[in-house]
């Protein structure tokens, strides 16, 4: 299912086409991304990006799409994954007070997160690094990401192979915006949780190893 299409079922499923409501439809839209993102981790949501450090530079950039960390590596010179760990902030502060304090980092820690001027992102916030990186190592980042928004793409993986999910998701926030029937809101939150029942059983295989764990099958 396209944007296109998704929006004419929206229209069709809520036999609503006034000028208010179709407007608002995009916002329908990535609201249900957005709960479907931060409800499920499935493998397309996940992204491996390499950079480098700044030797003397305590800082390191997060990507601006960045929803959750999975790992953080420093690659040293012999070409060793170094994987460090996740730490409060007020820890690395704390076992490493001053910057000058260098070498390979074995911590890292959330430092700030987006930053906003204006109404538009300055900053996608930063990672602490302790110690301080001593030298310019490579860097390996793997993590949870937002992909693009169908509505801003036309197409999205959601689309593509949950396209009930997403429907249903959409039909929620829009019939609560129309401030709809409750029968048939509480109807489209009952089909929407069943599809996204369905879509976690994605995630629960990726988790699992068929010759190890055995074949998944549904009660």
């Amino acid at each position: 299912m396209n944007y296109t299409e998704l929006v004419q079922a929206i229209i069709d499923y809520t036999e609503n086409e006034e000028t208010t409501f179709v407007s608002q439809i995009p916002t329908f839209v990535k609201q249900a991304e957005q709960r479907i993102y931060r409800s499920v981790t499935i493998p397309e949501l996940k992204r491996n990006v390499t950079g480098n450090m700044t030797s003397g530079d305590r800082y390191l950039a997060r990507p601006s799409d960045i929803i959750s960390v999975l790992s953080l590596a420093v690659i040293d010179g012999d070409g060793n994954y170094n994987y460090l760990l996740d730490k409060d902030v007020n820890f690395i502060r704390e076992a490493y007070p001053s910057p000058s304090t260098q070498g390979l980092p074995e911590y890292y820690g959330q430092f700030d997160g987006d930053l906003f001027a204006g109404g538009s992102e300055t900053s996608s916030g930063n990672f602490i690094l302790g110690p301080t990186p001593d030298d310019d190592y490579v860097v390996e980042l793997h993590y949870y990401y937002d992909p693009t928004s169908i509505v801003d793409s036309g197409t999205s993986w959601l689309g593509d192979n949950a396209d009930t999910t997403l429907l249903y998701g959409a039909l929620v926030e829009a019939y609560t915006f129309m401030k709809g029937d409750p029968d048939m809101l509480q109807l489209y939150t009952t089909r929407y949780k069943e599809a996204l029942t369905e879509l976690s059983i994605v995630d629960t295989k990726t988790k699992r190893d068929i010759y190890r764990d055995g074949d998944l099958r549904a009660e």
